[in-house]
């Protein structure tokens, strides 16, 4: 997706200069100079865009939102967002300046863990509160006291998707082929075979492969002699369409299971029909009939012309959290705003109630959508406990 930010290099690592224009293409009002900024790192740029793009419309209507009802202590907030291209490097450097050079009071990012696992240190080096939208391996928050999420975990769904694949499917043989490279991918991998055995169900067969592959016909052959009732691809959408598109060239029927890394429209684009009657876990549904939530949908439909995904939404929800705990906060500075984080309970989200956990981890439900003619419809909802 193309969009209308300011590119720059700097520390030999392409940036985006601090935001003036909207992914939209809609002019954002300048802040006053006495602006409370917040930095954001995310991929809007690269082969996970999408990724990017969602999450920072969602923390684009939050700012929009937050400083129409006033801002925070009577200021305005104003995000400088930087592209990492989807590099964790990039989102090292990325979150250094926003810190020593931009002199943010918080940060907002990244969606992808290993990218997360990039700047988390730094942030805690720094002692600056960073809150992951949807990070879910749980090494993230596992770094320091200043390192947060508004997202369940991978070991909570793994579980969801495991007792999915049991307890709602009836299940007994499912395949593993997952990403080596990937934190998010392995660690998701690992947490459903554990759910799932314990279950009694069995991993007939665990294949693995690379981002950036475009060829998974050995793993899948192999798959296929093991005749599993499902595919369990913990993956990211760029190589999940392939694989479900070869898999169907193979004539492999049994449906895919996946995680939230799923979550994109360009998941259905790439795998096309081959992606019918698979299931993912999610943050949330645009299904969802609550009032708040049918609120949000129709003023980011109204904002940016298109449904919002999970991605989005915990986008929306990640601001929304930081920005009420900056309110209770006693003062600014990082260390009041990282206590008031801490004690986050039942924040009302887009995407559930959000309680921030002793490891900085929310506790929440997520949901199960099915790929149905061409879309994601709900399925379910697998609560924790």
């Amino acid at each position: 997706m193309k969009t209308n930010l300011v590119s720059r290099v700097a520390l030999g690592f392409a940036v985006i200069a601090p935001l003036t224009i909207s992914l939209s293409g809609t002019p954002v009002a300048q802040a006053a100079d006495d602006a409370i900024k917040i930095g954001e790192v995310g991929s809007t740029t690269g082969s996970e865009a999408t990724f990017g793009v969602a999450t920072h419309q969602g923390v684009e209507l939050a700012i929009k939102e937050i400083n129409a009802t006033g801002g925070v202590k009577g200021k305005k907030l104003q995000v400088i967002l930087l592209d990492d291209q989807g590099k964790p490097e990039e989102a090292a450097t990325a979150v250094t300046r926003l810190i020593t050079q931009d002199k943010v009071v918080a940060i907002v990012g990244e969606v992808a863990s290993s990218r997360s696992l990039a700047m988390a240190p730094i942030a805690q080096q720094y002692k600056i509160p960073m809150v992951s939208p949807s990070s879910t391996n749980p090494k993230v928050t596992e770094i320091g006291d200043y390192i947060f999420r508004v997202c369940f975990i991978d070991p909570f769904q793994g579980f969801v998707m495991a007792r999915f694949a049991s307890e709602n499917l009836k299940f007994k043989r499912v395949a593993i082929l997952r990403d080596v490279k990937n934190d998010y991918s392995v660690g998701l991998a690992k947490y459903f075979t554990e759910t799932f055995k314990k279950l009694g169900g069995e991993i007939v067969v665990d294949q693995s492969y690379s981002a950036g592959d475009i060829d998974f016909k050995s793993q899948l052959t192999s798959i296929r002699g093991a005749k599993p009732d499902a595919i369990f691809v913990p993956g990211y959408y760029t190589e999940v369409g392939l694989i479900a598109r070869q898999a169907r060239s193979l004539g492999i029927k049994a449906p895919l299971l996946g995680g939230d890394g799923w979550d994109s429209p360009k998941l259905l684009q790439i795998g096309g029909k081959a992606m019918e009657g698979s299931y993912f876990s999610n943050h949330y549904s645009a299904d969802d009939k609550a009032p708040h939530v049918q609120a949000f949908i129709e003023r980011y439909r109204k904002a940016y012309k298109d449904t919002p995904s999970g991605l989005a939404a915990m986008g929306f929800d990640a601001m929304m959290v930081l920005s009420d705990a900056m309110k209770r906060a006693k003062s600014l500075s990082s260390a009041d705003i990282r206590a008031a984080l801490a004690a986050t309970k039942e924040f009302q989200g887009v995407t559930g109630r959000i309680s921030i956990d002793q490891q900085r981890n929310a506790v929440k439900s997520a949901v199960v959508l099915k790929v149905v003619n061409g879309t994601f419809v709900y399925d379910s909802t697998i609560r924790p406990g």
